[in-house]
């Protein structure tokens, strides 16, 4: 099996089965990965400038901004526990805990006991939250407009897929390079 994968990597060939692919280890595919991954940078530079544009309309921290919209993204009338917005966000716990008590003391968020389980924080949004949001969602849904204006519905289906593939894949090599480490 290692044969067969180093044969691929080198090759770029696969079995009848599956999709031939050109090894990633080309010049050229070298330099395509690294212009995505700039590219993805950038990009992560240009939410946070609107994150923060978004959250100074509110008077609170970007970081606070997307933890609102996480919430209100997650929140199905029961709340979210730490744990959920922990891991959407891919944050450490205390972060979300001391962010959340902040949004909180300001009248952003609700946190609840749940009655299930008495160790579980459940956090919704308040409704000064709610109705702030709401009067931002038609200028969110022109900018959603214009930023997505060039991709119909099946496009942009594929290219989410191939985005949360990317993120999968990130993910495990982040794991593997710390394990290395």
């Amino acid at each position: 099996m290692a044969r067969r994968i180093r044969a691929v990597e080198r090759t770029g060939s696969v079995g009848s089965d599956e999709k031939p692919r050109r090894a990633i280890g080309s010049s050229k595919n070298q330099e395509i990965v690294r212009k995505l991954l700039w590219d993805i940078t950038a990009i992560n530079g240009h939410l946070d400038e609107m994150r923060h544009s978004w959250a100074q309309t509110l008077g609170i921290s970007g970081p606070q901004w997307t933890i609102l919209t996480a919430l209100a993204a997650l929140d199905r009338g029961q709340g979210v526990p730490v744990k959920d917005l922990v891991t959407m966000l891919h944050v450490q716990q205390p972060f979300v805990t001391t962010q959340t008590k902040m949004l909180e003391n300001s009248g952003f968020v609700r946190r609840a006991t749940s009655s299930d389980d008495g160790r579980i924080v459940l956090m919704s949004l308040s409704d000064k939250a709610r109705k702030q949001i709401a009067n931002l969602s038609s200028r969110q849904e022109l900018l959603d407009k214009f930023i997505f204006a060039d991709f119909n519905d099946r496009t942009l289906k594929e290219i989410a897929d191939q985005i949360a593939s990317l993120k999968a894949r990130l993910e495990k090599a982040a794991l593997k390079l710390a394990a290395d480490i």
